[in-house]
């Protein structure tokens, strides 16, 4: 068969008679595309959601080719700041169809969106100047994701024409922070109907394999299409993927044999986003569940097991706090075992001990929405202090940057965090002797400088550290020399703070 080398491309359907699964979605894609025939439908934009490969994409663009429709598609490969979405969707739906025939009215330009989920920032536009300079002067000035959600507000808000957005976690769209999230949800579900998609049947699977097959001239056999049905969860593009690799070599014939070979080569990778992933693995009830939970999770072992670590203390009371911290000590010398000559090399113990921590170790289970955060002490980006904080530890402990922030900031933001079950943002002992300043607390605390509380809770840290500071100074000022300097001496204590022997012990 000729056509595009990549079978998902040139298997890929073109009408709706060809597409398979998800049946009531589809419907109601066809429905509101038909509000458009006569005029606009109140909310002007779809939002498509689902694991990827089950074909979100694919039944926009076939139910409008069938309408006759041009398609403008943006996706993950391709710039998405502002002036990128205002160039390829934006200008092309204020007016009507590029390729508009007088003759035929109700034509549309479809604009499509992938992979929304993955635009990152927040709300804030780009100024509208730099958007025009940029688009007249075709420059690019503007990098990575840049104004990239403001625009594609704008773009839902200004749109004559329908407006197709896919992802596959709606999360990752409205933004992690437990802050902003609900807000940017507020702001895009004004314009969205929201149409959750549903792995395929493996009816369907069996339907699409033989249709491939028949289509590539390859024989086949019942047993054949069964076990490759057996190993896939549901995903259409990732069935035409294996299909295309049996084929290699211009086979004539498939068979259960060719078959098994290739499952065994390559077990199916079947990942899950970390925040719905966490979320399952915070409500299961049994050891067996967790660890196949735990494998399906999108973070390597060492990563999971900061992510239980993390969330640990703020969704779990003192009692099953305990009791997880004792696998997660188990799973963190597991860790260690990678680098040293033991017997059990294998790194997954602590893949195991984590997600049992995060499961089984909980007395009671957890109830409404299980909200997992991203652990902070893991950002190498954000406010000016968390630098500087580990820079300072790192001096301070005689230890490497990346050992400051894996082994030191997880128990110091514990210890201080206001939404832990074991934190006090109100004790300040910890950090005055370490030489931490008032700001640098209140990033430990993950607490906002904005808010008033913040800021008292900072004044207070200010008096502390100067009651704090005052023996030392006292203590240097005896054994000051009469000709020392005693500025220059003051000055030093308050900028290198004297560390005893027991508080060299946290290190």
């Amino acid at each position: 068969m000729s056509g595009a080398s990549d079978w998902t491309e040139r298997h890929r359907p073109m009408s709706e008679h060809q597409l398979e699964g998800n049946e009531i979605q589809r419907r109601q894609i066809r429905e509101w595309l038909d509000g458009w025939v006569a005029g606009q439908p109140k909310k002007k934009g779809i939002l498509l959601v689902g694991p990827p490969g089950v074909g979100k994409t694919t039944v926009a663009r076939a139910i409008a080719h069938d309408m006759g429709w041009t398609v403008i598609e943006l996706n993950a490969s391709d710039s998405r700041n502002a002036v990128a979405i205002r160039k390829a969707a934006t200008q092309g739906s204020t007016h009507r169809s590029l390729f508009h025939d007088p003759s035929k009215p109700q034509q549309r330009t479809l604009i499509l969106l992938d992979e929304v989920d993955h635009i990152g920032g927040g709300l804030r536009p780009v100024s509208e100047d730099r958007i025009r300079k940029e688009i007249e002067e075709d420059s690019v000035s503007l990098t990575g994701d840049s104004g990239g959600k403001a625009e594609l507000l704008r773009l839902l808000e200004a749109t004559k024409q329908p407006v197709i957005l896919a992802c596959n976690d709606i999360m990752g769209l409205w933004g992690r922070s437990s802050s902003t999230w609900r807000n940017t949800k507020d702001r895009f579900s004004k314009h969205l109907v929201t149409i959750n998609f549903d792995r395929v049947s493996n009816e369907a699977l069996r339907r699409i394999a033989r249709r491939v097959l028949r289509e590539e001239n390859i024989d086949f056999t019942q047993d054949a299409i069964e076990s490759l049905i057996d190993g896939n969860h549901g995903d259409l593009r990732a069935l035409v993927r294996d299909l295309q690799v049996l084929s290699t070599g211009s086979i004539s014939s498939l068979t259960q044999s060719q078959v098994a070979e290739h499952l065994e080569a390559g077990v199916r990778d079947v990942t899950t986003e970390v925040f719905p992933g966490m979320e399952n693995l915070y409500r299961s009830r049994t050891a067996e569940e967790a660890v196949q939970l735990g494998r399906t999770i999108d973070k390597q072992p060492s990563d999971l097991m900061n992510w239980v670590h993390w969330n640990n203390s703020s969704l779990f009371g003192n009692d099953s706090i305990e009791k997880a911290s004792k696998a997660l000590i188990v799973a963190d010398k597991s860790v260690e075992s990678r680098f040293r000559d033991l017997a059990h090399h294998s790194s997954y113990w602590t893949l195991h001990l984590s997600s049992l921590s995060a499961s089984v170790a909980n007395s009671k289970p957890l109830e409404g929405r299980i909200y997992a955060s991203y652990p902070h002490y893991l950002r190498r980006s954000g406010s000016w202090t968390r630098p500087a904080i580990i820079s300072h530890l790192s001096d301070m402990s005689k230890t490497s940057k990346s050992t400051v922030r894996r082994e030191f900031l997880p128990l110091l933001s514990a210890l201080s965090r206001e939404d832990s079950v074991i934190g006090d943002p109100n004790e300040f002992a910890i950090s005055l002797s370490l030489g931490l300043s008032s700001q640098e607390h209140a990033t430990l605390c993950n607490m906002p400088v904005s808010r008033k509380s913040t800021k008292a809770m900072m004044k207070a840290f200010d008096e502390a550290e100067q009651k704090w500071k005052e023996p030392l100074i006292a203590e240097i000022m005896e054994e000051i020399p009469v000709d020392e300097e005693v500025d220059e001496v003051v000055e030093a204590v308050v900028e290198e703070p004297t560390i005893d022997s027991a508080q060299r012990t946290l290190f």
